[in-house]
């Protein structure tokens, strides 16, 4: 009788935890690096913007199975569109945003609709091919988008009217960190859904959930485009909190960097993003300070051990921590 009534009680915080639980780390975390290294706040900032920009890889590679390395052209989408919005319509930051999401999702169906209906290595070339047109659109296009020497000076107002954007990255920093922890927090659901599962259900046997009557390409396009939305929220982000948009942003090595990051951090799991970003960023960062011109060894040496030696990435080393520490305490 008492493990019957005390039973509700005892799960409860266990619920709670998974409900809320990564993202108040998030916040923790992100709050905790703020106050460690206050003169860092933009080199942090930047981890956020990227953190958004890897999630959406996260969900399209990682729980769809979409081989992409094109996705910085939806980064450079909704970067190209909120400055474009902040400059000739308002430069409201969270309607830029909304923008920035809309213009990723709408370059990303479009591509979809011709991509995704191959796989393997032609999809991957493909994505790569769209991107680069991409960027030469944008490159010819100097009279809208500035081509080669991009746009500078973006206007941002302040935060609801209220909170402005500040010369040391305060602002910036906790309004990339509550974007990413609301990105997080949505993707999570997502992938938890029963939309989220077929996704999941496709990347492991097409044939089968074809079988079953799934609609896969509806499905496949539904969630490239959802990535397209997330990757462009993170475009609007880098536009706002730099006020510079320029042609790197639809570069191929954003689109590279992501998906090694996302190696790194873990591929099957949303939360190798948040833990990959950091580690690439900081290890990219400390290494290109001692030699700037050798850093790509030791990304590409911490590559190779990932794979190799953790094939679960980061994340996978957490999660084995995490069990083994709920099992002892139980």
């Amino acid at each position: 009788m008492v493990d019957i009534v005390t039973s509700p009680a005892r799960t409860e915080p266990a619920r709670w935890r998974a409900v809320v639980g990564p993202e108040l780390a998030v916040v923790a975390v992100g709050l905790l690096a703020a106050i460690i290294f206050p003169d860092d706040l933009g080199f942090i900032t930047r981890i956020n913007i990227l953190a958004i920009f890897t999630l959406s890889l996260a969900l399209v590679v990682g729980q769809a199975g979409i081989g992409t390395l094109g996705q910085a052209a939806l980064f450079g989408a909704g970067s190209y569109a909120a400055a474009l919005w902040a400059l000739h319509v308002t430069p409201e930051p969270l309607s830029g945003l909304l923008i920035g999401a809309l213009a990723g999702a709408v370059v990303a169906t479009g591509s979809g609709l011709l991509i995704l209906r191959t796989r393997g290595l032609t999809l991957i070339m493909l994505s790569i091919a769209f991107a680069q047109v991409l960027l030469e659109i944008a490159n010819k296009a100097a009279f809208v988008t500035g081509g080669d020497d991009g746009m500078a000076d973006i206007p941002v107002n302040p935060i609801f009217g209220v909170v402005a954007f500040d010369f040391h990255s305060r602002v910036g920093f906790g309004y990339t960190l509550a974007a990413l922890v609301a990105v997080y927090f949505c993707l999570r659901r997502l992938v938890a859904s029963p939309f989220g599962l077929t996704c999941r259900g496709i990347k492991g046997d097409r044939l089968r959930m074809r079988a079953v009557g799934a609609p896969v390409f509806r499905h496949l396009l539904c969630v490239y485009a959802l990535g397209g939305a997330v990757a462009g929220i993170a475009g609007a982000l880098s536009a706002q909190t730099t006020q510079v948009v320029g042609l790197s942003n639809l570069d191929f090595e954003l689109s590279a960097e992501g998906l090694v990051m996302l190696a790194i951090g873990g591929v099957g799991h949303l939360g190798g993003a948040l833990l990959g970003v950091p580690a690439f960023m900081i290890v990219r960062h400390v290494t290109a300070t001692i030699n700037p011109n050798h850093w790509l060894l030791v990304i590409g040496l911490l590559l190779v051990v990932t794979v190799l030696y953790l094939p679960g990435g980061l994340y996978g080393v957490f999660d084995k921590w995490r069990r083994r520490t709920e099992r002892s305490g139980s």
